[in-house]
């Protein structure tokens, strides 16, 4: 029976709803999904390694994320790049292309860092929530107070909030809470770097020096740390591939999926990386070796303390947009899982409609949806209540997803998609590529381990204060 050609309009290739996106909301996802609490680290990470080497390991995660998402943006799509099979998801890919033992592997490596960033994002809010109240109980005092508080009622604030968002069904519906996100983040960075500006003009002087911190103000031990989690920092800031497929799936056709992902990809690594020099740099040159680890809540800057408000409340909106980039896909995982598993049943699958005066549409509630979703939200919000230790944590993360999310499984499926021939040139470069970016997960994973541990020798569990 042929399909009736409005019907056939309203659906792609996969049966599904047609897809809407652009280079533009693809963009913006990316936009929302890297350009995180990632920028605030910067100053601190580029204090640890100094003008010479700073930029350039930045210049550098910037191409290596340009170069390997390219590579994953053919993965889109098994086979042909136009016609063939979709992937729905980073699994997916992995699946259809290289399968087996990877697969498991890959998708323990993905959850594993979606779910560590939902915990990096409800610490960064808490802390900017926190800056906001003792900018004004500082600014309120005349700095007589030094207006100690704890995080744990502000990580329940977005806790809650986390919740109610976490009812949108999935990735397709909340384009305008990325653009509302990007936009957010785009208002703190810019705050962040005219603070850096004017506060490098009252110095009168570029602060800093070619090497970093210098020993003597940290031992050369810590030096060693600090510079190997300065570069999961650093990793950590440029770390959205592992959403990438997610995001390639709400691009409609034609044209080919990949060419509009590579264009938003360049757009947004370009967008990105100039944010990151301008934000970590001017930081570094208006504070020195003593850069505060999160340049807008740090207290490097005490004036305009309505201007701190205002971004630290931007902070605030975007890490709420961005929280719901990286848990979407867990959340799609886990329920696809169940209802393979329980398909008769009405708590897993059944829609249920609730109506509200006023409102046309009801509103549609899946029970195992709200269940499983209110639940991850609580069980992140707990375990940053436990270890609020916002550096080591974007360290960890940031090591934990560079190497083998950002680089391995892409290359290992271009290798495998384009039958690179083994021994030859290009194969060569990118398993010297890979083992390259092997190497600095290693180190910046150890670094970050090291200063997490350091953290909890003086640590209470929820009785952490500001």
């Amino acid at each position: 029976m042929d399909v009736p050609r409005p019907a056939f309009k309203c659906f792609d290739d996969d049966g599904r709803p047609k897809r809407s996106g652009t280079v533009w909301t693809a963009s913006a996802h990316i936009l929302t999904a890297v350009i995180g609490s990632g920028v605030l680290s910067l100053a601190w990470a580029i204090a640890q390694l100094g003008w010479i080497a700073g930029p350039a390991v930045m210049f550098l995660f910037s191409f290596v994320t340009y170069y390997s998402t390219t590579l994953l943006s053919d993965c889109y799509r098994t086979g042909d790049p136009v016609s063939g099979k979709r992937n729905y998801t980073y699994m997916d890919a992995v699946q259809s292309i290289l399968g087996g033992f990877r697969f498991k592997i890959c998708g323990l490596m993905q959850f594993l860092n979606l779910f560590g960033t939902t915990i990096g994002y409800t610490i960064a809010s808490s802390i900017s929530m926190m800056a906001i109240k003792r900018s004004n109980c500082f600014h309120e005092s005349g700095g007589k107070n030094p207006c100690h508080m704890s995080s744990n009622p502000y990580m329940i604030m977005f806790g809650v909030t986390e919740i109610l968002l976490s009812t949108i069904k999935d990735f397709h519906q909340i384009w305008w809470l990325s653009t509302v996100a990007a936009i957010m983040s785009f208002t703190y960075s810019s705050i962040g770097l005219a603070l850096g500006i004017i506060q490098v003009a009252a110095n009168g002087v570029f602060k800093g020096s070619l090497t970093g911190i210098s020993i003597g103000a940290v031992t050369q031990t810590q030096k060693i740390w600090r510079t190997f989690q300065a570069l999961g920092d650093i990793a950590f800031a440029y770390s959205y591939s592992v959403v990438l497929i997610e995001i390639q799936d709400t691009v409609r056709s034609p044209p080919a999926e990949s060419k509009t992902m590579k264009n938003a990809t360049r757009i947004s690594i370009a967008v990105t990386t100039t944010f990151y020099m301008l934000c970590g740099c001017m930081g570094y040159a208006a504070f020195g070796d003593a850069a505060p680890g999160n340049l807008l809540t740090g207290f490097g800057f005490y004036n305009p303390f309505w201007l701190l408000d205002v971004a630290n409340a931007a902070i605030v909106v975007h890490l709420v947009g961005a929280y719901q980039v990286f848990a979407q896909p867990i959340f799609a995982f886990v329920e696809k899982q169940a209802a393979a598993r329980f398909p008769d049943s009405d708590l897993v699958s059944k829609e249920f409609e609730i109506r509200f005066p006023g409102v046309r549409s009801p509103y549609k509630v899946n029970v195992f949806r709200t269940v499983f979703r209110s639940c991850f939200v609580v069980l992140t919000t707990v375990i940053s209540m436990l270890m609020p230790f916002f550096n080591d944590v974007v360290g960890i993360l940031g090591a934990l997803a560079f190497w083998p999310l950002t680089v391995y499984f892409p290359v290992e499926m271009y290798i495998k998609q384009r039958k690179v021939e083994r021994w030859s040139m290009k194969w060569v470069c990118l398993q010297m590529l890979s083992c390259g970016c092997l190497v600095v997960t290693v180190v910046a994973g150890v670094g970050s381990v090291v200063g997490v541990m350091l953290d909890l020798k003086v640590y209470k569990p929820f009785k952490t204060t500001y």
